[in-house]
């Protein structure tokens, strides 16, 4: 997400261009309609990392406290690419699927309105 200084001519140094990540990445990532998690979570995650493994070793670790983790219907979730309509390829890599740094992934999950409906 970018930020942008009041002052015209600043020129302060970026400190967290992905150059400075050592081969990872930041990758946001929301649950769309599940306020347990009040914020999107940011992972560092390998560029060359594969979707399907990404998901199964960063995301679930994230997301799997919440109670209607386990009766999400994985064939009906949606995804949402930077605002953009998206279908995770999971044997690709992330940065060839166009899921760069500081992207932001979502899913919805039909259905699930979080804990007590609160999502709705």
């Amino acid at each position: 997400m970018p930020v942008y200084a009041l002052k015209p001519d600043y020129t302060g140094e970026i400190k967290d261009r992905v150059e400075n990540f050592h081969g990872n990445q930041l990758v946001y990532i929301g649950w769309d309609h599940h306020l347990l998690f009040s914020s999107p979570f940011s992972l560092l995650a390998p560029i060359g990392m594969r979707f399907d493994v990404f998901f199964k070793e960063i995301v679930s670790n994230a997301f799997s406290q919440h109670p209607e983790w386990d009766q999400i219907d994985w064939s009906s979730v949606t995804w949402l690419l930077d605002g953009q309509p998206f279908i995770p390829q999971p044997e690709v890599s992330l940065g060839d699927q166009g899921i760069n740094h500081k992207s932001f992934l979502r899913f919805q999950t039909p259905g699930l309105t979080g804990i007590a409906g609160a999502g709705i």
